[in-house]
């Protein structure tokens, strides 16, 4: 090849093209007949069969050519071509013509412009493809000769035969003065006046104006025969509503990318075929999103890492709920987006689960950890599960209605997770005398998407505790089991891991300052052996403060300095720490808790006995927690989003839509009035209750 092709100064022989071969540029230089079966049988395109009727052995073997084109005459010239052949043969020129001509040369490109030799042998060859295998006298590799079948077989009126001959004879002399002059490949009639006429004169026309005539006649007589042959009426792919991306040029190559694949990659006409019958309901579903650029990335990723490319579009087109759930959850979490695209089996092993909509308790948990296999050195199967339940609960959660159950569900099914973890953890380090307390939103049985779990460990096993916190947080290729934070304990990270509960009794008597006994409000027996006597000690000593007269004041000031210590600096965006947020809600409920004496950790049921007790009447307690449940579903949200904690609302106008979106509202404006109504809602309440004033 490169004897015949090198540059030399006497000129090279001739150039050699070889990127019609199977794969393109990708693909080998030479393969094995089978090889060769394989690609066109599972991979060959309409073009590639245009391509292959022109075949012919002329160096090698004569018997190897011979077989190559016996064995791919099927493949040429099929028994029944494909009914949308001839709009494939159009949408191939309409590409030549917007991509490769360019509308400023259409008319004067000889070979590939408007009535140029692509179309005649487009005409031609499209009538081989359809008629070939009934008429193997159309087997022929020469346009002309195959041009004068056509006509013998009545298959084109000899009038327009007469046409394409005429125009294919004198467009070939044309091209061939163009290239001649300086042995270069164009096409291109030229618009210089002086280079137009010396072009007439060599082809013996006595002016470029006559020349032109000539070639206009030539020209114009193919373009209505191609029109009537290949496409009777033109009609462009169905536009693309490219206004729902802000990047439209990288929207647009994606979805090429779903059909076609990427460019060393291989996509069969059928599966293209699929994917155009999926691509608007596709577009349908990305216009609802909240982000259709990263939905549609995320879906591009998915599918290259499923493999199986015709398998899926096949499955997406039989149902349609599928792919609104795919679509819906690749927007609602990137999380699950990435879990789903590194495996992508998961998608079926939940989806065929009967069970998706249920929600799982504990026990349930428990039995199906204990079917894993797990041991204390080999905890990947339990972080797997972690990870396909959290899925799990994502897919079901994106289907769902954003409503105050949906919350709380997802709040108690979460706790259930994480404590069967845990306790399934604890069991396989032999950990058993190890007591474990719950507490803040775990204790509560509240958790949200991304949270660590506050605990206390009681008792003498420090090195239990110890190995507990590393397996539980080592992260693997299946990402970590939870994250435990015991920084809750006497004296912080100072102090020791686990404490003896004479340490706790002490501690809380002589030592624990006001907000250390607060967050005893959410304390919850775990597991282990002392349990409900740490319970027994922490209700004592949270009555005991909840008896002091400036246990209002205190509370009160406890949360000014947690939203100076931990605001992001902009009240509105801090739907946790800011006036009427989360935090106060659940700050006024345990006050009054600790005030009349009511132990329940879960904020709810809390808020519930106040009402039973006559602390708050009922419309109070409904406000307050339609309130509290809106802030929630919100962090919930943005929770969701990358499984990490989110305290604060997004700074940037076009993240507050999307998240506004994804709440089911039009757009932020409407979210707003809601959002602050919320936070109105329990900083009036917050007022009276606590700082005894009136808004």
């Amino acid at each position: 090849l490169e004897t015949f092709s090198t540059p030399h100064p006497q000129g090279s022989l001739f150039r050699v093209d070889l990127r019609l071969r199977p794969e393109g540029s990708a693909g080998p230089l030479a393969r094995s007949l089978e090889s060769m079966e394989n690609y066109y049988a599972g991979f060959g395109e309409t073009w590639e069969r245009l391509a292959l009727i022109k075949a012919r052995g002329i160096a090698g073997s004569r018997e190897l050519a011979y077989e190559f084109l016996r064995q791919h005459q099927p493949f040429i010239y099929p028994k029944s071509a494909t009914p949308d052949l001839l709009e494939e043969i159009a949408n191939i020129k309409r590409r030549i013509e917007r991509d490769v001509v360019g509308r400023d040369k259409l008319q004067r490109d000889v070979k590939l412009g408007v009535g140029g030799i692509r179309e005649i042998e487009f005409i031609v060859q499209a009538l081989q493809l359809i008629h070939g295998a009934r008429h193997p006298f159309l087997q022929e590799p020469s346009m002309l000769k195959a041009l004068r079948a056509l006509r013998q077989l009545d298959l084109l009126p000899r009038e327009e035969v007469l046409t394409l001959d005429n125009a294919y004879r004198f467009l070939r002399r044309v091209e061939h003065r163009l290239q001649i002059e300086s042995e270069q490949q164009t096409h291109t009639v030229p618009e210089n006046p002086e280079a137009l006429l010396r072009l007439a004169r060599s082809l013996r026309f006595a002016s470029a104006e006559d020349f032109t005539a000539a070639l206009q006649k030539r020209m114009g007589g193919v373009r209505p025969i191609f029109q009537r042959i290949i496409s009777e009426s033109p009609v462009e792919p169905a536009k693309i509503n490219l206004e729902i991306f802000n990047d439209a040029k990288r929207a647009t190559k994606a979805l090429a990318d779903l059909e076609r694949g990427p460019a060393s990659f291989h996509v069969a006409p059928r599966t293209r075929q699929i994917f155009r019958k999926l691509q608007p309901v596709l577009l349908d579903w990305l216009a609802k999103t909240a982000d259709a650029d990263a939905t549609l990335n995320q879906f591009v990723r998915f599918v290259e890492a499923h493999g199986l490319r015709s398998l899926l579009f096949e499955l997406l087109v039989a149902n349609p709920k599928l792919l609104e759930l795919l679509v819906k959850t690749f927007d609602a979490s990137r999380f699950a987006g990435d879990l789903l695209t590194r495996r992508p089996q998961l998608l079926e092993e939940i989806t065929r689960d009967p069970g998706l909509s249920d929600v799982r308790s504990l026990d349930e948990h428990l039995r199906r950890l204990d079917s894993l296999g797990a041991s204390a050195f080999h905890l990947d199967s339990v972080r797997a599960y972690r990870q396909r339940q959290i899925l799990r609960m994502i897919l079901r959660d994106v289907l769902a209605s954003a409503g105050p159950t949906t919350s709380n569900t997802l709040g108690d099914e979460l706790s259930d997770l994480a404590e069967s973890c845990l306790l399934f953890t604890i069991r396989l380090l032999e950990g058993e005398q190890l007591t474990v307390i719950a507490l803040g939103k775990f204790g509560g049985r509240e958790l949200s998407y991304g949270a660590d779990l506050d605990v206390l460990f009681v008792g003498d096993n420090i090195r239990t505790a110890q190995n507990l916190i590393v397996a539980t947080a080592q992260p693997t290729s299946e990402g970590n089991i939870w994250a435990l934070d015991s920084r809750l304990r006497p004296e912080g990270e100072k102090g020791p891991l686990v404490c003896l509960l004479e340490t706790y009794q002490a501690y809380y008597e002589h030592r624990a300052q006001l907000w250390e006994i607060h967050a005893l409000s959410r304390a919850r027996r775990v597991t282990g052996p002392l349990g409900n006597q740490f319970i027994e000690i922490a209700r004592h000593y949270w009555r005991k403060a909840g008896r002091r007269p400036d246990l209002f004041e205190q509370i009160d000031t406890m949360l000014e300095r947690i939203r100076r210590e931990r605001g992001s600096g902009s009240d509105f965006l801090d739907f946790k720490t800011g006036i009427g947020g989360t935090i106060e809600a659940e700050f006024l409920v345990q006050a009054l808790q600790m005030r009349k004496n009511i132990w329940e950790p879960n904020w709810r049921r809390a808020s519930d006995r106040l009402r039973q007790c006559g602390v708050l009447n009922a419309a109070e307690v409904a406000k307050l927690r339609e309130a509290y449940g809106f802030l929630r579903r919100c962090e919930s949200a943005l929770r969701r989003y990358e499984n990490k904690a989110v305290s604060a609302l997004p700074s940037n106008p076009s993240d507050q839509r999307k998240l506004a979106i994804r709440l089911g509202y039009d757009g932020f404006e409407t979210f707003r009035r809601d959002y602050v109504d919320s936070r109105e809602a329990i900083h009036a309440l917050y007022e009276r209750q606590v700082r005894n004033k009136s808004l």
